[in-house]
């Protein structure tokens, strides 16, 4: 590998990692949302809306994250309900259909996850919240706030590095994120193997930043 050459790229290369973060602080974000809308609704009354939010969390975990990306992007334009919509206008951009799929995923992942947390509360919390006049949502938030540090950081932890790595995806659908950019190097010095590796290298750098950045949020609020 040419070093020189490589010192040349860095400017190409931070540009891939700052979409590739945008990417994944976007997706988490929407899917968090999206999460917590859905674990709400997963306590519903109405057991259509609950086979609903079940079907949805056995389609996104059983599908491959490439998958959804590519019906989002090449699917949702052959409907022309949607390029007559003012969907199309977002749909149109790969940046766009990447959040969505990435946050899509996210939030049927999330849902499981908020859900076990739930369940592992003392059905006597639950009852003393209700007593107080707590609605389904404030009950929700109200829980997982209260068990934050404890249950829902570790595990979340563990979703943002697998939201993280799934951007590399979002490069298949023309987004010149971190693995987009390292691809058009490689197809112009045919160094396979030692970009890869930077690129490797990259997401390591990123995913112990996010580590360590989740340990020092669970001790102040441990703290607290």
């Amino acid at each position: 590998m040419d070093f020189n050459w490589l010192l040349t790229q860095l400017p190409t290369l931070f540009r891939g990692i700052v979409v590739t973060l945008q990417l994944m602080v976007l997706s988490l974000l929407c899917g968090l949302l999206f999460a917590l809308f859905l674990t709400w609704l997963s306590y519903s009354r109405i057991i259509f809306i609950r086979g609903l939010v079940y079907l949805y969390t056995f389609v996104i975990r059983g599908t491959p994250l490439l998958v959804q990306m590519f019906l989002i992007y090449y699917g949702s334009g052959q409907f022309d309900l949607i390029r007559d919509s003012w969907l199309w206008s977002i749909l149109q951009h790969p940046f766009a259909c990447a959040v969505l799929a990435l946050s899509l995923n996210s939030a049927g992942y999330c849902v499981i996850l908020f859900r076990g947390i739930i369940r592992a509360i003392p059905s006597g919390e639950i009852e003393a919240c209700r007593s107080l006049g707590m609605s389904q949502l404030q009950l929700i938030l109200s829980v997982m706030a209260k068990r934050f540090a404890g249950l829902v950081m570790p595990a979340y932890s563990n979703e943002v590095i697998i939201i993280l790595k799934s951007t590399s995806l979002a490069s298949t659908i023309a987004i010149m994120d971190l693995m987009g950019v390292t691809r058009e190097i490689i197809a112009e010095t045919y160094a396979t193997i030692p970009y890869l590796i930077v690129a490797g290298a990259c997401y390591l750098v990123i995913n112990l930043v996010i580590i360590r950045l989740f340990r020092f949020i669970e001790k102040k609020l441990a703290l607290v």
